[in-house]
C-alpha cells in the first residue's frame, strides 16, 4: 500500500472523532472541510473501483450552509454521506437505479431518510452504483455491475466482486471515500456487500426506517439502512434516519420502538448474552468457517454463551415463496413509484423498462438478459391468492417458526454466523458464481434486523459476522457487533490489488516447486 493511500485510509477512519457532533463551534467550516477531503478522496481512489455515479455538485453549498448556521450541531456534523442511486435526494442528479431507463429521473425532492440526513447536518455528497435495479433483473446478473456505473468493483482485490446490490455504497465506504454510505436491501444486498468488502453493515427491521421515494422491489421486504467503517458510525446514522413516516404505513409503530443506539454501545455488552450459533448456516468454505470459529472464541471470551442450532424445519421451502412475493410486488410496487416521476421518464411502467431495455439491448442486455422482469411483469397482482399463500408461507417459517422459534426454544438474545464468503471473482461470462449455506434470508423475510461486522480475512479478502435478532432489536445487534468489533479487531485495511493470486501468500504457493 502507497504511503499516500494509508494516509487517506487513516484520515478517514479517525473522521468521527476529528469530527465528532460536539466540535467547538468556533471551529471554522468543519463541514466543508470535510467535503472537501471526501471529494479529493473520492477523485483520488475511485477511478480504481467505480464506486461513485456522480459527486452532487451543490455538496460545498450544502457545507458552507451548514458551517453558517448558528444552532447547535446536529448528530451527523462533520459526515459526509453517499446514497445508493435508488434513494432520491433533491438537486440536480438523477435517481437512476443503475438504469439508463432512468436518466431522466430528476425528481426535486428529498426521500424522508435524506431529509433526516440533512435535519442532523450531514452532508449528502453523490450517489453510489448498484446492481441494476438492485440486482432484481436477472438471475444470472453480475452483481455492482448496471448500465448506467458500469462493474464496481472490490477494493481488496480488484478482479473481485464488491456484491450487490448496494456495491458502490460498500466499496466507497471500505475505500475510505467516506465514512458511512446508505444502502437498501431486500435480501442480502446491505449485509452481503458490507461483508465482502469489509465494513460494517445493518439491514434494519422492515418499519423503522422509511421506503418513501425509494425505488422499489418489494413491500414487504425492502428496507434502507447504514454502512460504515465501524459500529459507533452505523449507529449514528441509523440514530437519524430511524422514525415513522405518515407515507409509508409500514413504519407507523417506529417511533415506538427507537432506541438509544449510541447508549447500547458497551464493550461489555456480551457478558451474559446467549447466542445461538446457526451451524445449518456455515459452510461456506472451509477457511470462511475457521475465521468463524476464531470469532466465536470471541465471543466466549467476552461473556457469550454459545448454543449450537444444526437445522430448520423446511429452511428449503422459503426460496420458491420467497421468489413469487417478489416477483408479484415488484411489478406492483415499480409501476406505482415509476407513476410519481417526471414527465422526462418516458418508462411508465415495468413494461415499458422491459421494452427499453430490449431496444437498448447493446448496452443494457449485452452481459446477462431480464428474465426476472418477464415473469414479474407475468405476475397476477397482489390479490392473486398463490401470491399470499406464498408470502404467508415464507414470513411462517423464517419469523414465527425460524428465527422466533429459535430464540424461544433456546432461550437466546441472538444468532450468529458467518456472513457470506470471500469476494468470488468478477465472471462477465457466467454471472456470480457462489454456493453455501447463509441466514440472511431468515432474517430478510421475516422483517428483522441483521447486523454484519468484519470478522477477519481469508487469503486477504474480508469476511464477516452476522448478528441476527427478533423484530425491533437494532439496539442489542449494535451492543453485541460493538463488543465483538473492539475486542477481536479483525478490521483490515484494502489494498487495491489487482487479484489475490498476485500477492503473497497466493503468488508463491501457484508457482511450480523449485528442484
Amino acid at each position: 500500500m502507497t504511503s499516500t493511500l494509508l494516509t487517506l485510509l487513516l484520515t478517514v477512519s479517525c473522521a468521527a472523532q476529528t469530527l465528532a457532533p460536539n466540535t467547538s463551534a468556533n471551529e471554522p467550516s468543519s463541514a466543508e472541510m470535510a467535503t472537501k477531503a471526501a471529494t479529493a478522496r473520492v477523485k483520488t481512489l475511485d477511478p480504481k473501483i467505480h464506486a461513485v455515479l456522480a459527486l452532487d455538485p451543490t455538496a460545498l453549498e450544502q457545507a458552507r450552509a451548514i458551517d453558517r448556521q448558528r444552532k447547535a450541531r446536529g448528530l451527523l456534523y462533520g459526515h459526509v454521506i453517499l446514497l445508493k442511486d435508488n434513494i432520491e435526494a433533491d438537486g440536480p442528479l438523477p435517481t437512476t437505479a443503475g438504469s439508463m431507463a432512468l436518466l431522466g429521473n430528476v425528481t426535486h425532492r428529498d426521500a424522508p431518510l435524506v431529509a433526516r440526513l440533512r435535519g442532523a447536518d450531514a452532508v449528502i455528497l453523490g450517489k453510489t452504483n448498484l446492481s441494476e435495479w438492485a440486482n432484481i433483473r436477472s438471475n444470472a446478473s453480475i452483481s455492482g455491475w448496471s448500465g448506467v456505473g458500469g462493474q464496481t468493483r472490490n477494493p481488496y482485490a480488484l478482479d473481485r466482486n464488491p456484491c450487490g446490490s448496494s456495491s458502490g455504497s460498500a466499496a466507497a465506504v471500505a475505500a475510505g471515500e467516506v465514512e458511512a454510505a446508505i444502502g437498501t436491501e431486500t435480501d442480502g444486498s446491505i449485509t452481503c456487500p458490507a461483508a465482502v468488502n469489509g465494513v460494517v453493515g445493518l439491514k434494519p427491521t422492515v418499519g423503522l426506517v422509511s421506503r418513501t421515494r425509494i425505488i422499489p422491489i418489494s413491500h414487504s421486504q425492502d428496507t434502507a439502512g447504514p454502512i460504515a467503517m465501524d459500529v459507533t458510525t452505523a449507529a449514528r446514522v441509523l440514530s437519524v434516519i430511524a422514525g415513522t413516516d405518515t407515507a409509508d404505513s409500514a413504519t407507523k409503530d417506529a417511533d415506538a420502538h427507537i432506541a438509544d443506539y449510541l447508549a447500547a454501545l458497551t464493550p461489555y455488552a456480551l457478558k451474559g448474552a446467549r447466542i445461538g450459533v446457526l451451524r445449518f448456516a456455515t459452510g461456506w468454505s472451509v477457511k470462511t468457517d475457521e475465521v468463524f470459529e476464531q470469532a466465536l472464541t470471541v465471543l466466549k471470551k467476552q461473556g457469550a454463551t454459545l448454543v449450537d442450532i444444526t437445522e430448520l424445519k423446511d429452511r428449503d421451502k422459503i426460496g420458491e415463496a420467497e421468489t413469487l412475493v417478489l416477483h408479484t410486488e415488484l411489478k406492483a410496487d415499480l409501476n406505482a413509484y415509476l407513476a410519481t416521476t417526471p414527465e422526462t421518464v418516458k418508462t411508465r411502467s415495468l413494461a415499458d423498462v422491459i421494452a427499453f431495455n430490449t431496444n437498448h439491448a447493446q448496452r443494457e442486455l449485452a452481459l446477462f438478459g431480464q428474465e426476472t422482469f418477464i415473469k414479474s411483469e407475468a405476475t397476477k397482482g397482489l390479490d392473486d391468492p398463490a401470491y399470499k399463500a406464498a408470502r404467508a408461507l415464507s414470513l411462517r417459517i423464517a419469523g414465527h417458526d425460524g428465527i422466533d422459534a429459535m430464540l424461544a426454544a433456546n432461550h437466546l438474545d441472538a444468532l450468529v454466523s458467518p456472513t457470506m464468503p470471500p469476494a468470488w471473482k468478477i465472471d462477465v461470462a457466467n454471472g456470480d458464481q457462489i454456493s453455501g449455506g447463509g441466514a440472511g434470508g431468515l432474517a430478510a423475510v421475516a422483517g428483522y434486523p441483521h447486523l454484519t461486522v468484519p470478522m477477519g480475512a481469508v487469503l486477504g479478502l474480508p469476511v464477516g459476522l452476522s448478528f441476527i435478532g427478533p423484530a425491533w432489536s437494532e439496539a442489542r445487534l449494535l451492543g453485541y457487533g460493538y463488543a465483538y468489533e473492539q475486542a477481536a479487531k479483525a478490521k483490515i485495511l484494502p489494498d487495491f490489488i489487482p487479484a489475490i493470486e498476485e500477492v503473497k501468500p497466493s503468488a508463491p504457493l501457484l508457482e511450480p516447486l523449485e528442484r
